[in-house]
């Protein structure tokens, strides 16, 4: 439940492939968010990759991996 002025909250549902909100949205455990538009949650799976590949990176460059 939301309230009044509270902005609306985007979320990625995992499970569905889909933009969720509102009381109909999946249980948090397939949910990624919340993202402030529609537009923002569906980029939530480009976000996650993005992040894991940033963050594999500075682990590699962290142990001393040269590549």
């Amino acid at each position: 439940m939301t309230n009044v002025g509270d902005p609306p909250q985007y979320f990625w549902c995992i499970k569905h492939n889909r933009v969720e909100h509102g009381d109909d949205k999946c249980p948090s455990k397939f949910l990624l968010g919340p993202y402030p538009s529609p537009a923002d949650a569906e980029q939530a799976l480009s976000r996650v990759k993005e992040r894991n590949e940033q963050w594999e990176e500075e682990d590699a460059r962290w142990s001393g991996d040269p590549s």
